[in-house]
């Protein structure tokens, strides 16, 4: 079993790791993105996408537990697109491919939530989820995510969720929410 505590990292590098693993490769239309600030375990950033601004905040598991020999880069993502009336999209990267049709879960707390997979992703299904995954963050102090990767390979994630709310607010005002 490979364990690996959380190491520390710099904002710039978790820019560049977002834009290549997410497939952010911003469009032409799209500004170079913009560090605004770390609380504790959270980081924020901001671009402009076709003249609007997409904000977004990122952290890496404290700890990854699971049975596999070599697995990329992990990290959660909440998104804000006001342009799309899209706020609070919560992403997981999972740092390998999920198992076809799986779900991974997330617990914060006493509260448990399910997610769809696709490819190295995993999202709520829809923006109420999102909004109550949140507020879960906001008022937790840890968050744990389990999934199942192509292989059937069972990885376990804990994030910090200290700096999250501040982080949070860092986005909204960015973005106008």
């Amino acid at each position: 079993m490979l364990e690996s505590s959380r190491m520390s990292i710099n904002p710039c590098r978790l820019v560049a790791m977002v834009a290549l693993l997410v497939g952010l490769a911003l469009p032409a239309a799209a500004q170079e993105v913009q560090y605004l600030e770390t609380n504790r375990d959270w980081h924020a950033f901001q671009f402009t996408e076709n003249g609007n601004p997409v904000c977004y905040m990122a952290s890496r598991p404290t700890r990854e537990e699971g049975n596999y020999t070599r697995r990329g880069e992990v990290f959660v993502l909440v998104t804000h697109r006001p342009a799309e009336s899209s706020r609070n999209v919560v992403s997981f990267i999972s740092g390998y491919t999920f198992q076809a049709d799986s779900e991974v879960t997330v617990t914060v707390g006493n509260d448990s939530f399910s997610l769809f997979t696709d490819g190295e992703t995993a999202w709520a299904r829809d923006s109420a989820t999102d909004n109550q995954i949140v507020a879960a963050m906001r008022a937790g102090a840890n968050m744990v995510v389990r999934g199942t990767s192509s292989r059937g390979t069972v990885t376990t994630d804990t994030y910090s969720l200290f700096g999250f709310t501040a982080t949070l607010e860092a986005i909204d005002q960015a973005c106008g929410f």
